[in-house]
């Protein structure tokens, strides 16, 4: 096969993933505000068109990632600029949404009151508040951290985002709402912090590997791109970033308190945190995931975890600590870690690996 030859081919690949995007990703994109809802569902579970501050950032990552590999194989299509601004409208969408609650981010610092964290989800069509302070477990961490974390990272592959002073300011102010994460307890990445769901707020390991990550990765950033001076970058005190990563450490391979491995960690000790330096405890963690929550149809998020169980009343809220017992070997298993798995593998270069996980998706 010719250059050319596979030039056309490559593109035909790419093509056929743009019309999955299309359809799955910028068709349900919100044209004004950016934002994307987590589904199109409404069920007795919740309701899911609201914006997810963490499920917008992922599901953006396709787009991303697509036009990337579009200008690798031609710089001048179109589609990889469309791809680019839908990325960058979503992005923007949410800084949006956060700067509107710019007062929290100055509260918290102080308080560091639950009730005083950033919301962790907004409505889809406009960016405001869709439930109250104290009715959702808003306080993630590990939410807020991989914007910021994702934020350096689509910068530095040459998207604009960040267009002024003032949104300068406020990622180095939400740099200091992270940076205490070491010492302060959240929801997780679950929402509901310990594991009987009664909004026991734990250290998370999943949240602290994020906070890590954004931490070192915005250090001394320029968010204008490598265009702006001193002024434009944001700094993190080294202290910081130290205590961060010996709490994660201290807590791995453990979730938290009551979670004793979470699927989560996939996202700490791989793709997109990778913010585990250790590898033998990287190698814990993740054999601790294959041995107690790999299953045939996905991983549990964690050992006793009764969400979406044929046995879970859906009229409760929480869970007494006697009846997590009967949720023992009939978790819900997830398809979603096995993606992570097989990003790892392909980050790791064991293709044979990620073609073994591919099969099972």
């Amino acid at each position: 096969m010719n250059a050319q030859s596979r030039h056309s081919q490559r593109l035909l690949e790419l093509d056929a993933l743009f019309s999955e995007v299309r359809v799955n990703i910028l068709d349900r994109q919100h044209p004004i505000s950016g934002l994307l809802p987590a589904s199109t569902a409404v069920n007795a579970h919740g309701d899911y068109t609201d914006a997810w501050v963490r499920d917008n950032v992922y599901s953006i990552l396709c787009a991303w990632g697509l036009g990337m590999a579009y200008r690798r194989v031609d710089n001048a299509d179109a589609r990889a600029y469309e791809l680019e601004q839908a990325t960058v409208k979503n992005m923007r969408g949410l800084l949006t949404a956060m700067m509107r609650q710019s007062d929290r981010v100055e509260r918290f610092k102080r308080t560091q009151k639950p009730t005083d964290a950033l919301h962790a989800k907004y409505d889809t069509a406009t960016g405001l508040a869709v439930v109250g302070d104290d009715a959702w477990g808003h306080l993630q961490l590990d939410a807020t951290s991989l914007f910021v974390l994702m934020l350096v990272q689509m910068t530095l592959s040459g998207l604009r985002i960040i267009a002024s002073r003032d949104e300068v300011d406020f990622i180095q102010n939400l740099v200091w709402y992270l940076s205490r994460a070491y010492a302060t307890p959240d929801y997780g990445i679950w929402e509901r912090g310990n594991k009987i769901n009664h909004g026991q707020r734990e250290l998370n390991a999943s949240s602290l590997g994020m906070v890590l990550a954004a931490l070192q990765a915005v250090n001394g950033f320029d968010l204008f791109g490598g265009d702006g001076d001193d002024a434009s970058r944001v700094f993190v005190l080294a202290d910081d970033i130290a205590r961060t990563e010996m709490t994660l450490n201290a807590l791995l391979p453990r979730e938290s308190g009551s979670k004793e491995v979470d699927s989560a960690l996939l996202s700490v000790i791989g793709f997109p945190a990778f913010a585990v330096r250790d590898t033998d405890k990287v190698k814990t963690v993740d054999a601790a995931i294959r041995g107690k929550l790999t299953g045939r149809y996905g991983c549990k998020r964690f050992l006793r975890d009764g969400h979406q169980t044929t046995l879970e009343d859906e009229h409760k809220l929480h869970y007494e600590p006697d009846e997590l017992e009967k949720f023992a070997h009939i978790e819900s298993e997830w398809p979603l870690f096995y993606t992570y798995q097989l990003i790892n593998h392909l980050f790791a270069g064991d293709h044979a690996a990620a073609l073994a996980v591919n099969q099972q998706l």
